[in-house]
């Protein structure tokens, strides 16, 4: 998804294990969550880690991977590149982990994908991270993601704007790969279908005050804003562009699906607008995932990138037990086959029946709490996305569209 600057570097990195119910005795596996849980996108940290804790639990519980613990071990990324590499450093060198989740910030996965995990040859799902640029990454095929990227997300978007009836839309996006990608596909598509961008603003992270972007972006005539960004600049920008009366209508996309922004934000200023985010249609594993996930930690927040997470801890830990060890390039190898076509469908929590057939020499399909996981060439994966609005201060999905 997402980027941020080369600031704060204090508190660089949290890494602590978290073992579930298993005995000391075996020779345990240990993978690394590159989460923000901190900056920018701190909203969005604990709550993919649940993800990530749930899968690990169901997995440890249901005969273990390699029949020992699957362990976690944390990296605090703080939406920052330079945090984020060091932090996948010390998760290789000290933790000795056999393959990565996350980070949830393009800005973040690409720095360390092309510096730490293809150098290293460790495998690395990111469960957020959708710029169009990490298809085309030259990182040795060890960079992979559980969900789609913004070049399909754009589309939607456009569609989406269009059909709400907006003719002139103003954009200002984040200005880094996430933020600029998804700006340019929406840009494009809302275009095509006759809608007038009447100007497209990049904006960078943790300024004191984004007026003048703002100002900028009102000139024109524009009916709304569509804002690409996330929450730690996001609120702080929309409170402005109300307060200046500069925009009254907005438009939003999967980094600004946020809590902190229904709480910060007044209602009457949200109601109607509307916004994408990739989510799964309803299905048996969606809805498996979901109880799962409310059986430990309560009702799932309307948060995007829960269930990616979810599915790139399963993904890592099934090519793990396929490949039978956790050797990275054997470990990247198994990816495929295990999320692919042909195979017996393992849905969500089936981590016992995936063991058995793996062990039988079956071909397994992992099919995703967030939908798809089949990976292409590149690493990608389809999907569907989900459009939302705001009605009454709560987030409400409008209806799950693919592209």
């Amino acid at each position: 998804m997402i980027h941020s600057s080369l600031r704060g570097l204090a508190g660089l990195v949290t890494a602590a294990a978290i073992t579930f119910g298993a005995s000391a005795a075996h020779a345990d596996v240990t993978v690394g969550a590159l989460m923000p849980l901190t900056g920018p996108l701190g909203e969005y940290g604990e709550s993919s880690l649940n993800g990530v804790r749930l899968a690990a639990k169901e997995i440890s519980q249901s005969g273990g991977i390699l029949d020992g613990p699957l362990n976690i071990a944390v990296g605090d990324t703080q939406t920052n590149p330079q945090a984020g590499v060091l932090a996948a450093k010390q998760l290789i060198a000290t933790n000795k982990v056999a393959g990565l989740i996350g980070p949830l910030a393009s800005g973040v996965t690409i720095p360390v994908a092309q510096s730490v995990t293809s150098v290293s040859a460790i495998p690395q799902i990111s469960s957020a991270s959708t710029a169009p640029t990490i298809t085309t990454l030259d990182d040795k095929d060890f960079l992979f993601r559980s969900t789609p990227h913004d070049a399909l997300q754009g589309v939607v978007l456009g569609d989406v704007v269009r059909d709400a009836g907006y003719a002139k839309v103003a954009v200002v996006y984040v200005n880094n790969d996430y933020g600029k990608g998804l700006a340019d596909a929406f840009s494009a598509r809302f275009a095509k279908l006759g809608g007038a961008i009447t100007a497209s603003i990049a904006y960078e992270e943790k300024q004191a005050s984004y007026r003048g972007e703002l100002t900028q972006a009102a000139k024109g005539g524009p009916e709304a804003l569509a804002l690409i960004g996330y929450p730690g600049d996001g609120v702080p920008m929309l409170k402005q562009a109300i307060e200046e009366g500069l925009f009254s209508r907005f438009i939003f996309t999967d980094g600004m699906k946020s809590l902190d922004m229904t709480k910060a934000i007044p209602a009457k200023y949200l109601e109607g607008s509307v916004g994408t985010s990739p989510e799964a249609q309803d299905s048996e594993a969606k809805k498996r995932f979901e109880a799962a996930y409310e059986a430990s930690y309560g009702k799932k927040p309307p948060l995007p990138f829960i269930d990616t997470a979810y599915d790139a801890t399963y993904l890592l830990a099934l090519a793990i037990e396929k490949a039978g060890s956790t050797d990275g390039a054997k470990v990247r190898d198994a990816l495929r086959p295990i999320a692919n076509p042909p195979g017996e469908p393992i849905l969500p929590g089936e981590w016992a029946k995936a063991k058995q057939l793996i062990a039988e020499g079956k071909d397994i399909d992992y099919v995703g709490a967030a939908g798809s996981q089949n990976f292409d060439a590149a690493g990608d994966v389809p999907g569907t996305f989900g459009v939302w609005t705001v009605k009454g201060g709560e987030i409400t999905t409008l209806k799950i569209v693919e592209p």
